[in-house]
């Protein structure tokens, strides 16, 4: 399948629905643009939702981290949510579970930014 992804813009955070596979790092040229120009504008944080996300590759998984390291740096955070039981592995061999905030659920996710936003 191949990659796609969607946009929402909420208060506190953008949710980026990933879909698909990504494999090559020219799939994620546009959502790292979007990623970029959101950031300009102090958006800053993100919501990775792979609920209708089947497969990622070295390629991928380094994409993922230039979003992370994108956000963290500039003073936001990205968090990921709804991950098959296949990318969570791939996630705790790869020692990435250590460096994304994860939730089960999108709902979950967006409380964390929300809570976030409500401290002083």
């Amino acid at each position: 399948m191949i990659f796609d992804y969607e946009l929402e813009e909420e208060n506190h955070f953008t949710i980026i629905y990933f879909k698909g596979n990504l494999i090559e790092k020219y799939e994620a040229e546009n959502i790292l643009t979007e990623v970029n120009e959101l950031i300009l504008e102090k958006k800053n944080n993100f919501i990775l939702n792979f609920k209708e996300f089947d497969y990622i590759n070295s390629s991928g998984l380094n994409v993922l981290l230039n979003i992370l390291t994108k956000s963290r740096t500039s003073g936001g955070e990205a968090i990921i949510c709804e991950v098959s039981e296949k990318l969570k592995n791939l996630f705790i061999i790869t020692k990435l579970d250590a460096v994304f905030v994860q939730t089960s659920t999108l709902d979950e996710a967006k409380n964390k930014f929300n809570e976030k936003a409500q401290l002083p």
